[in-house]
């Protein structure tokens, strides 16, 4: 099996850690942090950095701005997605907006897909 970690990326995802965009914060620091089962964030797999990625529940949160709304980006992020899923780690895909006009239903969410995705 191909290793899910590129070491070229590595030095690209810690920058990302320190440079999180205000809802990727919001989100750890308020919900995925000191949620009972262990998220990372900014997560090398294949050739991707992943927003976050819980390794018990094989899931992957990505939280899209606006950009990913675009025809380019959705192409890119359909064949991202195709290649992470043949790993059998599910994404969910999150706008940003979700974050500042309804965190409490986007925790509920990804609560339900955590244990929806360990209790299989």
């Amino acid at each position: 099996m191909q290793r899910k970690h590129n070491n070229n990326l590595t030095h690209i995802a810690k920058t990302l850690r320190k440079n999180m965009t205000k809802e990727e914060r919001h989100l750890w620091y308020d919900f995925l942090r000191s949620y009972p089962v262990r998220f990372l964030r900014q997560k090398v797999i294949d050739d991707y950095v992943v927003d976050f990625y819980c390794h018990e529940a094989k899931l992957i949160i990505e939280l899209d701005g606006s950009q990913h709304y675009e025809e380019k980006e959705m192409l890119k992020d359909k064949i991202r997605t195709e290649k992470i899923e043949n790993r059998n780690i599910t994404i969910i895909r999150i706008p940003n907006n979700e974050i500042s006009k309804n965190f409490r239903g986007v925790c509920e969410y990804i609560d339900f897909c955590v244990q929806k995705s360990i209790h299989r």
